[in-house]
């Protein structure tokens, strides 16, 4: 009998096929991607709170509070990252996350529910940057590296799937048992902890900290040098400060309206709970479509101004959702979440353009992302003033004018001249090659995901758009190699 001859290994050159190794890799990163990140109670979190008695100062305290502790948490988490490796780390988020999603269930208080989001902010943290890198590593110690960008991105796309199935059903199992939503996010970050803790142990010197945990405190140094650098460089560039500036008042508009904002405003136009992960979920769909379709803009406008068109467009909605009924306010959301959904990838590509040549571009962008948080949490605190007083739609009409007030300052500098030698020395300058630890690597931040993003912490529940984009912000949070980068 002639012997077969022997199947030669897969994932050795260029363009090659998966070995079993890479393929497991994969597997159990879609599976970790989609249940740590499936939050159930997110459609629901404002009326759960309202329905144990916390006021509107509190509830919104406490996002404040969550957005202040997830820039502190950036830093710290990722040398946790660089000493004790990747898949630990993916483990102790696991585990973190799991005991968060338990929280409101064990004391449904204003305690239970701020040891909640603190819990929630340290485990997303713990994991943001780690899964990419250990997805990255483990595909390249396979040779299969050239996989890395489809596999983020299909764990992106399933996540995203799981949300637009599952945050429906939030209102008829809370019907039948009030504290559902956290009970199911907790089972989910429990699935996420059995396939972390079946990942392979990664081989080799690329591995990542799995095999190299002294030096975290070199890198963490690195980080701090980078971090200088990078805040030297904004200050020497105007175009990429304006650019940046021009980002947070995006990502803060659009972060407040979709997480924050979406639930008060359904319920003040009688819309209840039981239908709020419907229109999540549809919301979710708009922006991820539109995420993915940024060349359905017309080229007859530059960029930079197609972003100031679109948060014209944001602003636009945000003050119509006063004058509208139900549906109107449901379509207004939609329209909302697409030109957020087009506005992120088209910034993105902005801010990368805008870094000089030599700039630590990872740093940069892990610094803007802390930025945003922070101006995030200023703006929850401003919400929960305007909704404590019962002023709603003067929030709504607010929040439009300063962002047209924005839009003019930062189109005023624009055509002063203020950053015409610093745009006219960048152009033309090739961004570097999205490596390990640059941005545009990763798949997709946010979207309606940073509920579970990307961007989806609570801060990706905007960010559930990043499936269909990998420049998306809510993936681009990073601080150091070998972790990805991030930013939720």
């Amino acid at each position: 009998m002639r012997a077969r001859p022997a199947r030669p290994r897969r994932g050795t050159g260029g363009a090659t096929g998966l070995t079993d190794t890479a393929r497991r890799i994969i597997r159990l990163n879609n599976g970790f991607q989609l249940l740590f990140n499936l939050l159930w109670w997110m459609p629901v979190f404002y009326a759960y709170q309202k329905a144990a008695g916390l006021s509107d100062g509190q509830i919104f305290g406490i996002q404040s509070i969550y957005y202040v502790a997830f820039c502190l948490l950036e830093i710290p988490t990722g040398l946790i990252a660089d000493r004790i490796g990747t898949r630990n780390c993916l483990r102790a988020g696991a585990v973190v996350m799991t005991a968060a999603n338990l929280a409101p269930v064990v004391s449904a208080s204003y305690t239970g529910f701020l040891l909640h989001f603190l819990a929630i902010a340290a485990g997303r943290s713990l994991t943001s940057g780690a899964a990419s890198a250990y997805l990255y590593d483990g595909l390249r110690a396979e040779r299969c590296d050239e996989h890395y960008l489809r596999a983020e991105g299909t764990a992106r796309a399933l996540g995203l799937a799981a949300k637009v199935v599952c945050w429906p059903l939030v209102g008829p199992l809370m019907a039948l048992a009030h504290p559902a939503p956290y009970v199911l996010s907790a089972a989910s970050a429990a699935g996420s902890l059995v396939c972390a803790v079946l990942l392979p142990r990664l081989a080799g010197p690329k591995a990542g900290a799995d095999t190299d945990r002294g030096d975290g405190g070199r890198r963490g140094g690195a980080f701090l040098r980078d971090a200088g650098t990078a805040l030297r460089c904004v200050a020497s560039s105007p175009w990429l400060a304006l650019v940046m500036m021009q980002g947070v008042a995006i990502f803060t508009l659009s972060r407040i309206c979709q997480v924050n904002l979406f639930q008060p405003i359904l319920l003040d136009h009688g819309i209840g709970e039981a239908s709020h992960g419907g229109v999540l979920a549809a919301m979710t769909v708009a922006e991820a479509v539109a995420s993915a379709r940024p060349q359905w803009l017309s080229r007859r406008l530059p960029p930079v101004a197609w972003v100031s068109v679109l948060s014209l467009a944001l602003a636009g909605t945000l003050a119509a959702m006063t004058l509208g009924g139900p549906w109107v306010v449901v379509l207004l959301l939609c329209l909302f979440a697409a030109a957020t959904g087009f506005a992120f990838p088209v910034q993105r590509k902005l801010v990368n353009d805008a870094v000089p040549a030599h700039a630590p571009r990872a740093t940069l962008l892990s610094v803007e992302s802390i930025v945003d948080r922070a101006v995030c949490a200023l703006a929850a605190i401003a919400a929960g003033a305007y909704l404590s007083a019962g002023h709603l739609d003067a929030l709504l009409w607010h929040s439009a004018l300063a962002t047209a007030v924005l839009l003019g300052v930062f189109q005023l500098l624009l055509r002063s001249g203020v950053a015409r030698g610093d745009r006219d020395g960048n152009r033309g300058v090739r961004p570097q090659p999205a490596g390990r630890g640059e941005a545009g690597t990763g798949s997709g931040g946010n979207a309606l995901t940073e509920a579970g993003d990307g961007a989806t912490d609570l801060a990706d529940a905007g960010e559930a758009s990043e499936a269909g984009n990998p420049g998306r912000k809510e993936a681009l949070e990073a601080d150091h190699a070998p972790r990805r980068p991030r930013t939720t």
